[in-house]
């Protein structure tokens, strides 16, 4: 299974194409009440710079 590159992605994505994990886990993430999504009649969508900023909030890096 090949993956995208996150550059090359669109901007506005379904759940598959944004979290490449499994179908559960993505409607898991995405009935979240902090997750990021933009809801089109019954899509639920993700804005990629939505997703890194909630990704980044998200993350333990050490500075």
């Amino acid at each position: 299974m090949s993956r995208e590159s996150f550059e090359t992605m669109p901007d506005v994505m379904d759940a598959k194409q944004a979290l490449q994990i499994s179908k559960a886990g993505a409607y898991n993430l995405l009935n979240s009440p902090d997750f990021p999504t933009l809801r089109i009649g019954g899509r639920k969508l993700v804005m990629k710079h939505e997703l890194v900023e909630w990704l980044k909030s998200r993350t333990n890096r050490k500075e």
